[in-house]
This record gives C-alpha cells, structure tokens and sequence, in this order.
C-alpha cells in the first residue's frame, strides 16, 4: 500500500504556521550541521557561538553569549572549553568586571569562522537563501524578532 502525505486540511492557521517553524527550523538546522560537521568537524553549536563572536568588534562577556545564543549558559561554557582547547577563542578577565571573563575569537577561530561560514551559506543557498526574496527574509527576521520579545511571557 503506497504511503501520501497529509494535507493541511481544516488545521487552523496558527497550527500550520506553527508546524512550519518548527520544521524549518528542524530540516535547515540539521542540513547545517551535518555539513558543518562533515567539512570542518565543528558541531553546529560550536559555529553558533563563533557565530556570534565574529559578529562583534570586541571582546564580550561569556554571560552575554548565554544571553544570546540558543544554548544554555552551562552548554556555552563547555563549548568555550572546546573551543580554547582548539586555540579558537581567548578568554580575559574582564575589565569593567572583576567577576566576569571576556572572549574573542583568536586569528586561526576567526579564520576557521569564515571557512565554516562560506560552508553554512554554501548549504543554505539552494534551500533557503536562493528560495527567498529579500522581502521573505526581512519578513522572516520581523516575525523572529517579535516571537523573542515574548519568549518569557
């Protein structure tokens, strides 16, 4: 007996919607780190974290990263490990806080960031960014920011 896929039928938009995060989210983040892993060895959390870092033009605060990413502040610790460990990022004591620690990307982190980087936009294009306009993609990060402004309500 052959198998089909179900249609949308009477599901309610916001369930349709909402399936349809969730999925994208699932299938794009998975294509992502298998290529990411497959061509670098760098699980996809750690590229997050680099992600982050290359974006900014100083130091930051490993709480501030914990803050930012989707990733817990326990599981950003342990990726700051790996990642120093690899000589990929340095962490300083802060100096606006005695109790904080700073973290930049070292060269080589910088470096491996734009290999993984073009590796990333290299797997996207065909699914994502080649698909999308640039209306869809301001679209997109509107809805993303609005559903971060609630997410503790």
């Amino acid at each position: 007996m052959a198998t089909r896929k179900l249609n949308q039928g009477e599901m309610p938009l916001p369930d349709h919607a909402f399936y349809g995060l969730v999925w994208a989210g699932t299938v794009l983040t998975e294509r992502v780190g298998r290529a990411l892993t497959k061509a670098h060895d760098l699980p996809l959390s750690w590229f997050e974290v680099m992600l982050w870092l290359a974006s900014q033009d100083q130091p930051v605060s490993a709480s501030s990263l914990g803050n930012s990413t989707m990733l817990s502040r326990s599981q950003v610790s342990r990726v700051l490990d790996a990642l120093q460990e690899r000589g990929l990022v340095t962490r300083t004591p802060s100096t606006r806080d005695a109790r904080a620690v700073e973290v930049a990307l070292t060269d080589g982190g910088r470096r491996r960031f734009e290999e993984a980087d073009a590796t990333r936009r290299e797997c996207l294009a065909p699914v994502f960014t080649d698909v999308l306009d640039e209306a869809d993609l301001k679209a997109l990060d509107e809805v993303w920011r609005k559903l971060k402004q609630h997410k503790d309500a």
